[in-house]
């Protein structure tokens, strides 16, 4: 009876609380728990493992750039970032409010590790989060638009509860593409977390747009809303080959 309910189980993808029996059949019967105890254990153990399960799928379709979490960022008054402020970030709750993060610093300061750190974090906490450099945030567009799936991937890009949008200002945007931030930015307004890492000062971003009324009206959407980190400080490249 005991193998027919493993088996059962297994089948039925229970695999957390499959586990969990396993264990508790080999050991001796004067150890193993009293039913109601067995019962909680067994789905706390599949609660858990869907758990672990879910966050290990948000990080890999997450595509983020670096593999780092909040613990390995390195917050000093030299670079401009509290613990405090890293703290405040870490416990995710600016995603329920729909709040942005803008991330800006010159080369090599550590703005992209930053942003997958808190980004990797989102995932952790079961919220699904999307990691785009901007080249290839333009370069998906014009894909979508070949194939025809533009629409298609926009709602996907909604879905998400954060998207990170790194390298930001760095080469020039089409006005197609101006128009296409502007619709998801507008999708995401109050629901949704974006987080933008550029080299580019937020009051140079007005005049990098280079369109006023389309200009004004992403920034509107954009700022705000949005905690400001500024990091400072030397570049960490010549630590680390991972940081920019």
């Amino acid at each position: 009876m005991k193998n027919a309910s493993l088996q059962t189980m297994k089948e039925m993808k229970m695999e957390g609380m499959a586990s969990a029996y396993e264990a508790v059949l080999s050991l001796p019967i004067n150890k193993q728990p009293e039913p109601h105890q067995m019962l909680a254990q067994l789905v706390d153990a599949e609660q858990q493992h869907r758990t672990h399960k879910k966050m290990k799928m948000l990080l890999r379709f997450s595509k983020m750039r670096y593999t780092v979490s909040i613990q390995d960022i390195d917050c000093s008054k030299k670079r401009n970032l509290s613990k405090e402020k890293l703290a405040l970030l870490a416990d995710c709750a600016y995603l329920d409010r729909g709040e942005n993060i803008l991330i800006t610093g010159a080369t090599g300061c550590g703005k992209s590790y930053l942003a997958c750190a808190l980004g990797n974090n989102a995932c952790v906490n079961s919220y699904r989060t999307l990691y785009f450099n901007m080249n290839r945030f333009t370069e998906q567009i014009a894909l979508a638009k070949t194939e025809g799936t533009l629409i298609k991937w926009m709602d996907r890009i909604k879905r998400a509860k954060l998207i990170i949008m790194d390298d930001f200002g760095l080469q020039p945007i089409t006005h197609t593409v101006k128009l296409i931030l502007l619709q998801i930015l507008e999708d995401r307004y109050e629901n949704a977390s974006t987080m933008i890492c550029s080299q580019l000062p937020v009051g140079k971003w007005h005049q990098y747009f280079d369109e006023p009324t389309i200009a004004d009206a992403i920034l509107d959407r954009i700022i705000p809303k949005a905690h400001r980190i500024e990091l400072k400080g030397n570049s960490l490249r010549t630590k680390s080959k991972h940081v920019s």
